[in-house]
């Protein structure tokens, strides 16, 4: 059963105080176009029609390495008098989709509102968000830990542009390459107790939005960014004045802030002063918060509705096709894959890695099409050993990523799931196998490999003890220590292996080796 989250961690833990601490989320959507434009999305989108004027630009800029900006704007997303938005059907199917996943309660009706402000990367004034009517009210999310986190709400907004500002420049520059883009804000209830407590979530969250193929979520391109809401109170005592830390671009960065802004608040309580309600800002090298401005209420924000956007009808039939299409959440992996025989640690690597989990229930599908009577479909935890360790260990060595491997497609798919079964199955060896990993992984047959090359494991007896007792013959003195060092063994079956090419049956080898030499099992 799920509980609420806890204090724990050094910041729960403060002279007496308890730390407490909401968090405001946006993702960036996966879509193509901007929230209410036609303007592509994201720089990725935009890479494809920028082409080699873009990097032309980049080369004339100002060394950065950054593209031309304001190429990808329009007069909807410039603010510009008489243009009329119009909202992203695609955009607002993945926020509905993710505020189900949240246990959220979708609305019948839907509607954007107008939230004023004047920055000089809100080229219109205001920024088009929702208020009183947003995609997902309430909800929560359950951490692996069992704790609970209740959500306040999910809503749909747009991104705002980007300022640059130029070393020792008297000036800033604005982007407006990003603004208009479309923004999911998760808002959560002051469940959470310390930077712990918030890193838990948020991974939560990423691997969430990934599962559901709702965003990239990878903070380190800011598709992903948090802000903290930061307050202490005496346990029990009502919530104290919180303080906002803005744009939070990493984990660690959460993290560090909430611990932070934690301290300086009890430095200032235990003097005898209060906390003021304020935005601060993030000193990433420094490690510490800067006051940025007093923090607004809802209503210094003038919400309106928007003129020119009508309410959204979600119709109950609408509501099922998006349910219907929704992927699985890390929480029902998690379940499936333990029911299925994983490790704990293995199925929540999976449930929490969208790419893994793909390639994972490809290599599944393709061992149980392949399996016959005579040959069972390798186990579960054999195909997830296999993909973990080899497979990832062999792309990061290859400087590539499991995605280019292709393994949900059911030909690369069904050619590893065969090279594991002919492991299991005592055909070839695991050395034999790791050998061929890489022309599987390529495209070769692993059947038709270890046809061509000979390299099917050797069981007979006969064989076995040939090299063996040449092994034992070339090193009569690691024999004659075997007994009081039984460690010896492992060099011995090295030598075995070597002397067979990987093909000699491993644990036919040690228990001859082991009858050999006269010992019980090393």
């Amino acid at each position: 059963m799920s509980r609420p989250a806890a204090p724990s961690g050094p910041a729960a833990r403060r002279s007496g105080y308890e730390v407490v601490v909401g968090l405001e989320v946006h993702l960036a959507l996966r879509t193509r176009t901007k929230l209410f434009c036609p303007c592509a999305a994201s720089g990725d989108e935009a890479g494809a029609t920028a082409g080699a004027a873009t990097a032309g630009a980049a080369a004339a800029g100002d060394g950065s390495g950054e593209t031309q900006p304001n190429r990808h704007v329009c007069p909807v997303c410039l603010g510009l008098p008489g243009a009329l938005p119009v909202p992203n059907a695609r955009a607002v199917e993945l926020a509905v989709r993710f505020a189900a996943a949240l246990d959220c309660a979708v609305p019948e009706v839907t509607a954007f509102a107008r939230k004023h402000y004047g920055y000089p990367d809100a080229p219109k004034n205001y920024q088009i968000s929702q208020h009183d009517r947003p995609v997902g009210l309430g909800g929560a999310l359950d951490l692996p830990n069992g704790r609970r986190v209740r959500l306040v709400r999910c809503h749909l907004e747009e991104d705002a542009g980007r300022l640059i500002h130029p070393t020792y420049a008297d000036h800033s520059l604005v982007d407006l390459d990003r603004a208009g883009a479309p923004l999911i804000e998760l808002v959560t209830a002051p469940d959470l107790r310390s930077g712990e407590d918030a890193r838990a979530f948020l991974e939560e969250v990423r691997a969430l939005a990934r599962a559901l193929d709702v965003s990239d979520a990878t903070p380190e391109e800011g598709r992903m960014r948090a802000d903290v809401n930061v307050s202490l109170r005496r346990p029990g005592e009502p919530l104290g004045t919180k303080v906002e830390v803005k744009n939070l671009n990493s984990f660690k960065s959460v993290q560090a802030a909430i611990e932070s802004e934690a301290t300086r608040q009890e430095r200032l309580l235990q003097a005898g002063r209060g906390v003021s309600q304020e935005t601060r800002g993030w000193n990433e090298g420094g490690q510490k918060s800067y006051v940025m401005r007093t923090k607004e209420e809802a209503a210094d924000y003038r919400y309106l509705d928007d003129p020119d956007l009508p309410p959204i009808r979600l119709t109950a039939a609408w509501l099922a096709a998006v349910r219907a299409a929704t992927p699985e959440t890390p929480a029902a992996l998690r379940r499936r894959y333990a029911a299925a025989g994983l490790k704990p640690d293995d199925a929540d690597r999976l449930a929490t890695d969208a790419d893994l989990s793909r390639a994972f229930d490809a290599l599944v599908d393709a061992a149980g099409r392949a399996a016959g009577a005579t040959a069972p479909a390798p186990a579960a935890q054999a195909l997830a050993n296999w993909l973990l360790v080899e497979v990832v260990g062999w792309a990061h060595a290859a400087n590539t990523g499991v995605t280019a491997l292709r393994l949900t497609d059911p030909g690369p798919a069904g050619r590893l799931a065969a090279l594991v079964a002919l492991v299991e199955a005592r055909e070839i060896t695991g050395p034999t196998a790791k050998a061929l990993l890489g022309e599987v992984l390529a495209g070769a047959d692993p059947r038709a490999l270890v046809a061509a090359r000979g390299l099917r494991q050797v069981s007979d007896a006969g064989e076995l003890a040939g090299w063996v007792d040449g092994v034992l013959a070339a090193h009569p003195e690691v024999a004659a220590g075997a007994r009081e060092q039984p460690k010896a063994v492992n060099f011995l079956m090295g030598r075995v292996m070597q002397a067979s090419r990987g093909q000699a049956r491993p644990d036919a080898v040690r228990a001859l080796l082991l009858e050999r030499l006269g010992i019980g099992d090393a």
